[in-house]
């Protein structure tokens, strides 16, 4: 007998690059492809994470095999939800549960035809991805089903709110990217009783397109660093300009700096530094590959599916040592070095571009890594074990069952970049 699994993600799409909502469509399109369950996506009409404006007709489509249900949001974001976070993220603890509810209802996005769905659902078992939003608290609430939870966790003061730990009391199991936000999830609220399975991530395998990274890139055989994702503040970019500016200052020569995705924030302006903005997959690919290393500075990531796909051709990494998730990654795999700091950043750069050999041994030795551990049929088989596991155990008499207050009026967030 067939099982039906319901995604909960707050956007959905090709179109969408964010970890977390990136990392559940994947997972739903290999489920698919395997044949053993089907998948139903319930997500909003939004696209914009920051505005949560409705930009995508509300109806139900087929997308890579798997069936796409949008429902539109109530508001946009409020200029409200950026007052109440800078006052609560300084002591989130402390915040009463009033407080962090509302937070998490202005953080949005705000579905209530999208938790009827949930409500009514003939879903065996109900998956959430990830903790932080509004979609996926009020989902939990509303499920009949066996209701599991995949937080994309780090460490961040919202993670401290109290309407999350009221929230995860009525879910049947965690579904974690690494070791290390297992951990986190484990040392901030008391869920280390419940099921849990640290799943990770499979990596397709690349498809370069066949063309010179730095052709793609317009700066011909320079030799350049590159970051993959969201070109973001949170993800790390400001910093990693101001690094890479600071080393261009020190230290003459053609290194370059491509960031590579969409820009939500300003973009830094510098000679050396190669803002691409969205680019084709296969531009990525052949970016990737022919990069000196893949830069991932972001402090907050729960696995960081590009370190992997770098890995997988045979590219060595640096990451912020402050993450616990890519120096998970990195010193499990020895594929890659880190920094904590301007001057590490400098002799880390230094190192790579001097010496070939270590290059390709940091590269040979993530290959061999991500090859070991993030293939995905092994991904798949141990998913689907967990989810029977969940269907065979039922849902856990709710705790805590109240849907979030709906915040549909004041001054809608608009952007100025």
């Amino acid at each position: 007998m067939t099982r039906k699994l319901a995604f909960v993600t707050p956007r959905y799409g090709t179109a969408v690059v964010g970890g977390a909502e990136s990392a559940a469509r994947m997972l739903a399109e290999r489920l698919v492809a395997a044949g053993e369950w089907e998948v139903e996506v319930l997500t909003s009409c939004a696209s914009d994470h920051l505005t949560w404006e409705n930009t995508v007709d509300a109806g139900t489509s087929v997308e890579r095999g798997v069936t796409v249900r949008r429902f539109p949001t109530a508001a946009r974001r409020l200029v409200e939800y950026f007052e109440l976070d800078g006052r609560l993220r300084g002591a989130p603890q402390a915040a009463s549960l009033a407080e962090a509810r509302r937070w998490v209802a202005l953080n949005g996005p705000q579905c209530p035809e999208l938790v009827d769905a949930v409500a009514a659902t003939d879903a065996d078992v109900v998956a959430c991805y990830p903790y932080l939003f509004a979609t996926t608290v009020d989902a939990i609430a509303a499920s009949p089903a066996p209701t599991i939870l995949h937080p994309a966790a780090h460490d961040e003061p919202a993670l401290y709110l109290r309407a999350f730990r009221v929230s995860f009391r009525d879910l049947d199991g965690f579904v974690y990217h690494t070791r290390a936000e297992r951990a986190l999830l484990e040392r901030v609220h008391p869920v280390a009783e419940r099921p849990q399975v640290v799943l990770g991530l499979g990596v397709d395998d690349p498809a370069p397109g066949g063309r010179p990274g730095g052709d793609v890139l317009g700066i011909g055989d320079r030799p350049y660093l590159c970051y993959l994702g969201r070109v973001d503040e949170h993800k790390g970019c400001g910093m990693l300009a101001e690094f890479f500016a600071r080393y261009k200052e020190r230290h003459s020569g053609d290194l370059a700096l491509a960031l590579v995705g969409p820009v939500s924030d300003r973009a830094p302006d510098h000679p050396d530094i190669v803002v691409t903005g969205t680019v084709a997959e296969a531009d990525k690919w052949d970016i990737l590959g022919g990069a000196t290393a893949m830069v991932n500075p972001s402090a907050y990531e729960s696995f960081s599916l590009v370190v992997l796909e770098a890995w997988t051709l045979g590219v060595p990494v640096v990451v912020n040592a402050a993450c616990p998730a890519t120096m998970e990654h990195v010193t499990r795999s020895g594929g890659g070095l880190w920094f904590g700091s301007y001057r590490a950043f400098e002799a880390v750069v230094d190192r790579l571009v001097a010496n070939p050999g270590l290059r390709a041994s940091l590269g040979a030795a993530g290959r061999s890594y991500a090859e070991s551990n993030y293939r995905w049929p092994v991904i798949v088989d141990r998913y689907t074990a967990f989810l029977e596991a969940a269907v065979a155990r039922g849902r856990r008499p709710p705790v805590a069952t109240s849907r979030l207050p709906l915040v549909v009026e004041g001054r809608p967030y608009a952007r100025t970049s």
